[in-house]
């Protein structure tokens, strides 16, 4: 099975998340994104940073309803600070059936030559990219790359942080969330005093 790996903290999860999850499974050869819940790092403590559980408890939520699109919590029970390479070794190990791939904005691209081992992720899992409105410039050496995939997803610039900063002004955000998410939200009273 085919996995792509779109990591984020989800705080929250919102419809633009679930748009391009949903639009890269169906426009590629994969078979199932897993969003992959990035848990706190005890040594970055943010102040408007739900729970792991509570995060992932809202992807469960927004993911529930589709059969190709899954929370994951693979990374909490790893060591901190923890590297992607790190979690697709881990991942390779528990899964030896699976293919894994990475999902990032083209902006996270920009600096992927930055990450850990990065030139090892390439040699051994794809990366299927999707479009900002900042448009970024490219490393040559990522351009027409074999490993690398541009999926055409509507440019969502919704963002996480827009989202906490309305809630906490007091406007709806009804419709930037799945319906389960916004719910779970309201009733918990997230964000509303961050």
């Amino acid at each position: 099975m085919k996995i792509g790996l779109f990591f984020g903290t989800f705080n929250p999860i919102h419809v633009g998340h679930l748009t391009i999850g949903n639009h890269i499974v169906e426009h590629s050869d994969l078979d199932q994104v897993w969003f992959v819940v990035t848990p706190q790092s005890p040594f970055k403590q943010k102040r408007n940073l739900l729970d792991n559980y509570q995060r992932l408890e809202m992807v469960y939520l927004a993911t529930k309803e589709y059969n190709t699109l899954k929370p994951s919590n693979i990374e909490f029970g790893l060591k901190q600070p923890n590297y992607t390479i790190d979690t697709l070794a881990y991942l390779e190990e528990k899964y030896p059936d699976h293919q894994f791939s990475l999902i990032m904005g083209e902006d996270n691209l920009k600096s992927f030559h930055k990450w850990k081992n990065y030139e090892l992720i390439l040699e051994n899992h794809g990366i299927y990219v999707y479009p900002r409105i900042s448009k970024s410039v490219i490393p040559e050496q990522f351009k027409n790359h074999a490993k690398i995939f541009n999926i055409s997803a509507p440019i969502m610039e919704l963002s996480s942080t827009f989202i906490r900063q309305e809630i906490k002004a007091g406007r709806n955000v009804r419709p930037m969330l799945p319906d389960e998410v916004w719910k779970y939200l309201d009733e918990m009273n997230f964000y509303k005093n961050s």
